[in-house]
């Protein structure tokens, strides 16, 4: 397939970058705490374009393949018309294959793609951007609202040698529209396989957008993702975000408040055990005034798991009556457990409202004995209670197909040993 050229500039300018760049250090503020050596000395080969033959029957082992609405599937990074469902979509509203969006010449691109997620400063950024394929292209036009939720299945296939893939989404929301839009990221097999995503939101002059992002990838994989969200007057974002798989995972989420009334809420949970290790970067950025803000991101780990949390909220000059609040809040259910967490605030106005904080704590002994003395036995004494801290964040999510699934799934794993 032939780029545009402008597109083969992007692509040029990112390389050239990221060989700049190299893979991040712990040397690196941003990545103190997350180190991608195991991600730098594996020898990745492209996914395989032609999905290793996964079909429809493949996706009733996985839980969360099927939401029983429209959906845009892709596999090992690669759109999958069989395997997508698009038939219910309403009007004002076109979902497909990025890919094809760039071939056919989509004018919306140009000036859109790759302008909000940045590749100067971020090494996997720059990686995506410079063999930018494939992935979503939403586009919701003005006044449309969306009811039924939108959902982009990723798949990873790999099979042999270890594989990566960068899907690059791009969401465009119009003045006054309203979607769901929920990506999902699972494993097929159980290879060592590579995940690094971009997506891309603008949010028009009161559009609503609830964005939703649950990655269960294999143990043995690796995942590394930027979300990238610009907001207009008076929009509103809700951003759900669920972390249970990878090896190593990182997720970094960044919305810009660019206008007066624009809100955005931030949403987090992340289960981790065994050796895995999650980190958790956020900056909501409040370049206006009259915006707000609230962030909730709660964290469970268990067995020798780690886990990093950086929330940062910046508050721009001449961004008053900013109203912005954030709370990380941390179970370790292990000794061997660890947790790195920094709440930021970078204030540059005097009249706003902003607050951040922080918790790790342990099981309560009481309550545990309160459950074992009613003839619960003890491990399931503690997965209910390490549950129920939860489900404050699992009864958020709006999806009930969603929502019922993995409130099934957080359970399951809570039960298993570390």
């Amino acid at each position: 397939m032939s780029a545009p050229r402008w597109i083969q500039q992007v692509r040029q300018e990112a390389a050239e970058r990221f060989a700049a760049l190299g893979y991040p250090t712990s040397q690196l503020e941003e990545w103190k705490f997350t180190s991608v050596a195991p991600i730098a000395r594996i020898p990745f080969q492209p996914a395989p374009r032609d999905g290793n033959g996964v079909n429809a029957a493949a996706l009733e082992r996985v839980a969360l393949a099927d939401l029983g609405c429209p959906r845009l599937a892709f596999v090992n990074g690669w759109f999958s018309p069989a395997l997508s469902r698009l038939g219910s979509l309403p009007s004002g509203v076109r979902a497909g294959s990025l890919a094809e969006a760039i071939e056919g010449g989509e004018p919306a691109l140009e000036q859109r793609l790759a302008r909000y997620a940045g590749f100067q400063d971020h090494a996997f950024v720059a990686f995506n951007t410079s063999v930018l394929g494939d992935g979503a292209f939403i586009e919701i036009s003005r006044g449309a609202v969306v009811e039924t939720p939108i959902q982009l299945l990723f798949l990873s296939a790999a099979s042999g040698a270890p594989a990566v893939s960068h899907p690059r989404n791009l969401i465009l929301a119009g003045r006054g529209s309203q979607a769901s839009i929920i990506e999902t990221y699972l494993s097929l097999t159980d290879q060592v396989h590579f995940t690094n995503v971009v997506t891309e939101i603008e949010l028009g002059e009161n559009a609503v957008i609830e964005h939703y992002k649950v990655q269960q990838e294999n143990k043995r994989s690796f995942h590394v993702a930027t979300l990238q969200a610009r907001q207009n007057r008076s929009s509103s974002l809700t951003s759900h975000s669920v972390s249970l798989g990878a090896a190593i995972a990182r997720h970094d989420l960044n919305s810009r408040l660019d206008a007066e009334g624009a809100e955005c809420i931030l949403n987090g949970l992340y289960a981790v055990g065994g050796a895995q290790h999650v980190d958790n970067h956020t900056t909501l950025d409040h370049a206006q005034p009259h915006c707000s803000s609230r962030e909730l991101y709660k964290g469970i780990l268990d067995g020798r798991s780690a886990a990093v949390f950086n929330g940062k909220i910046i508050v721009r000059q001449d961004a008053q009556k900013t109203d912005s609040k954030q709370t990380n809040k941390n179970l370790l259910l292990s000794e061997d457990a660890a947790i790195n967490t920094k709440p930021q605030l970078e204030i540059y106005a005097d009249d706003v409202k902003c607050t951040h904080g922080a918790t790790i704590g342990q099981l309560g002994d009481e309550a545990l004995f309160y459950l074992r003395s009613r003839g619960i036995a003890r491990e399931e004494a503690r997965a209910l209670l390490t549950y129920a801290f939860a489900s404050e964040l699992i009864g958020r999510l709006k999806v009930e197909p969603l929502r019922a699934r993995l409130d099934s799934l957080v359970l399951d794993l809570l039960r298993k040993p570390a």
